[in-house]
């Protein structure tokens, strides 16, 4: 059976877990390839809304198996809250979640990086959610300092750890008062105990023992076994550490680019990408965004789409939908077909506006910038739509959608040049459109 992977085409935040969530009904496994506990997804199930940020959305499903891969970084107090949560509100979490023991651990000494380093070079923030997720993947990079999920079982852990903590502590007294951020951390010196830092990690490496093992092996029998295996992604395409707006991204591969790595798994193996896209545009954090309304309209968008961040509660930044940055992560990704969310959001507005260009230093552009000082400086070329005003949460068929909705995704679907697949008109599974252009 081919594969299937689930991206997100913008900054984020695109409501791909309603989309897993429909989809994993048809799968045999579900698996969380990259980013850590940085990420969520929103799932409305059985009428019960649910907030994830590293367990896979088919968890809701007891016959499919949930994979959290090596590509991931994971903090275990974070993991265990979430598998205690979903336990406390009737959800299963057994045998069906496997941790990669590949998989890289976050750390205390992560998030002190985190809130060290976060705005030291440019002097903008780049908008970590200083859960120390880029600490982590730097040291997975950086290979002496890293500890994976299978260290916690080694003979020689508490060793690693006494090493790791005494290194970190050198380095962070050693920089104390040279970062504007230094007033973040607890004290005027950093001493990591070693010994409670074990302790503690001890205890989540017995609480996690049982669902520890080889997912690279575990997933290249599945594929070796024609199972169905839907791959998602977390964070989106533009926030990708080498194809998004640099530094304003992510630590990890969040476009297509990062599923085979990510997983362990053939390339050829994912036959079908789905891109996932909001019917506007919201970005998190720091970084130049063209379409960006900082006014009443793009607050109306905030707050009928509850642009609040899963895991962060941080407000979104809310802007019309552009159709240059759409079009880049769809053929950056391989994109075949899209799902257009929250398209009810914008039942308000006389007029709809579609960037379907750049302009920059003069030029008319519409390749999206490699560089985030031109993304900066280039200016929104908009083609107005008109809007509509009725509600359409109850619409399941898309000519039943007012002609003028039916017009903008008709539009965003030619801009793009790729066909939708799914419409998304409210956050249950059942306020989903589906069709094919």
């Amino acid at each position: 059976m081919p594969g299937t992977a689930v991206i997100g085409l913008q900054w984020g935040d695109e409501a791909k877990g309603k989309i897993v969530d429909i989809l994993t009904a048809q799968q045999d496994v579900v698996v969380r390839y990259q980013g850590g506990a940085n990420a969520g997804h929103t799932v409305v199930f059985n009428g019960q809304r649910y907030k994830l940020s590293l367990i896979p959305s088919g968890v809701f499903h007891p016959n499919v198996q949930c994979v959290i891969a090596g590509g991931v970084v994971c903090s275990p107090s974070a993991l265990l809250a979430e598998i205690d949560t979903l336990v406390k509100l009737g959800v299963n979490v057994g045998k069906n979640l496997l941790i990669s023991d590949r998989a890289h651990i976050i750390f205390p000494w992560h998030k002190i990086e985190d809130a060290m380093f976060d705005n030291i070079a440019s002097g903008e923030a780049i908008g970590t959610t200083m859960r120390g997720i880029g600490p982590c993947y730097q040291d997975k990079y950086g290979r002496s300092l890293a500890v994976r999920f299978g260290d916690l079982y080694k003979p020689d852990f508490e060793e690693k750890i006494q090493t790791i903590a005494g290194a970190k502590n050198r380095l962070f007294n050693g920089l104390i008062g040279e970062t504007d951020n230094s007033q973040m951390l607890p004290g005027i010196g950093i001493d990591i105990d070693a010994g409670a830092v074990f302790r503690e990690y001890k205890g989540y490496a017995d609480r996690l023992e049982k669902y520890v093992t080889d997912t690279t092996a575990y997933l290249l029998d599945a594929v070796d076994a024609d199972k169905r295996i839907l791959f998602e992604g977390a964070q989106g395409s533009l926030l990708d550490v080498d194809h998004g707006t640099f530094p304003y991204v992510t630590s990890s591969n969040s476009s297509a680019v990062g599923v085979c790595s990510g997983a362990g798994v053939p390339p050829h193996f994912i036959k079908k990408y789905v891109g996932i896209i909001k019917a506007y545009t919201t970005r998190v954090g720091g970084g130049p965004f063209p379409t960006e309304l900082a006014n009443d309209t793009g607050q109306c968008i905030r707050d009928r789409g509850k642009e609040y961040g899963t895991v962060t509660k941080r407000p979104r930044r809310c802007g019309w939908f552009d159709a240059v940055a759409a079009r880049y992560t769809v053929r950056l990704g391989g994109i075949d077909t899209l799902a257009v969310m929250l398209l009810d959001v914008l039942s308000t507005f006389d007029e709809l506006k579609i960037c379907t260009a750049y302009t920059l230093d003069g030029s008319r552009v519409t390749a999206f910038p490699s560089h985030v000082d031109d993304l900066r400086r280039v200016e929104a070329i908009y083609e107005t739509l008109p809007g509509w005003h009725e509600d359409i949460t109850e619409v399941r068929q898309f000519s039943d959608l007012p002609l003028n909705a039916q017009n903008y995704l008709k539009r965003i679907s030619g801009l793009i040049g790729k066909p939708i697949e799914m419409v998304s008109v409210g956050p249950g599974r059942e306020q989903t459109i589906m069709l094919q252009f």
